[in-house]
């Protein structure tokens, strides 16, 4: 039996496994068996910790289409509260992912609930298109500025947008996001998930990103309201470059289980 924990991001929820051991193959049938709303754990995505040459543990995150995928900001967060949970860090935290190494740092813990910074990468290039921008926060996404974002069809705008061919054959995520009082309310379509989910970590940074680089918003923090909670991303600008990007917010455990492969 392997052992599992549910944790999530703002209501982004992943399965974790301690698999230093290798106690779990990471099979695509499997993964998209386990993350299976109502037949199976049920997530949008799975992240395994491994052991990392250089760091000590590496983040190996799976979209619930059971592919491993690009950088999960929400996930991270997860992955950094599983480790302190083990025992195998203190509230500052170094670990290695599919984009490179990431920072973390601790900010608070009330038992099962964790307050989390992690630092992602720098991004240099906002690219404007006619749906909207496009960057690269360790996974890539248009950002698509509203003033109706509740009257959206989230679903269908996002899938048509998300599979345009200008995006390559692994398409891209897509961020819906409406500017209210110095702060941003965003909703998204995730690639791999291939439907709305309740966060997105690397989504808010792009998201973020995007407004302050069109002048939209000039605050740091900047506040992104999504369906399930509130993230902040920190930042520096220095002309087209935004460097120290933090992403904060929070990472719940909600339970543990074992699995029968």
């Amino acid at each position: 039996m392997v052992e599992f924990y549910k944790y999530h991001g703002a209501g982004n929820d992943f399965i974790l496994i301690d698999n230093r051991s290798k106690v779990f193959n990471p099979d695509k049938k499997i993964i998209k068996n386990l993350c299976r709303r109502h037949l199976g754990v049920g997530a949008d995505g799975l992240i395994l910790l491994e052991d990392d040459s250089l760091s000590g543990y590496m983040m190996r995150y799976f979209n619930s289409d059971g592919k491993e995928a690009s950088m999960c900001g929400n996930g991270g967060r997860c992955f950094v509260a599983f480790a302190q949970s083990l025992g195998l860090c203190n509230d500052h935290f170094i670990f290695n992912a599919i984009d490179g190494y990431h920072e973390a740092i601790i900010l608070k813990r009330d038992k099962d609930s964790y307050l989390v910074n992690l630092k992602m990468n720098d991004v240099s290039t906002v690219l404007p298109y006619d749906e909207g921008f496009y960057l690269d926060t360790g996974s890539p996404h248009l950002v698509v500025f509203t003033n109706y974002i509740n009257k959206i069809d989230v679903f269908k705008t996002g899938k048509e947008l998300r599979l345009l061919p200008k995006w390559g054959a692994d398409g891209v995520n897509v961020n819906f996001a409406q500017i209210e009082n110095n702060k941003i309310i965003s909703r998204t379509y995730e690639r791999g998930v291939e439907n709305e989910t309740l966060a997105c970590g690397t989504g808010a940074v792009a998201i973020a990103i995007s407004a302050v680089d069109q002048n939209l918003i000039r605050n740091s923090p900047v506040k992104i309201e999504m369906c399930g909670g509130t993230l902040k991303v920190h930042y520096e600008k220095r002309e087209q470059k935004f460097t120290n990007i933090w992403l904060e917010g929070p990472a719940v455990m909600v339970f543990k289980g074992g699995i029968n492969l």
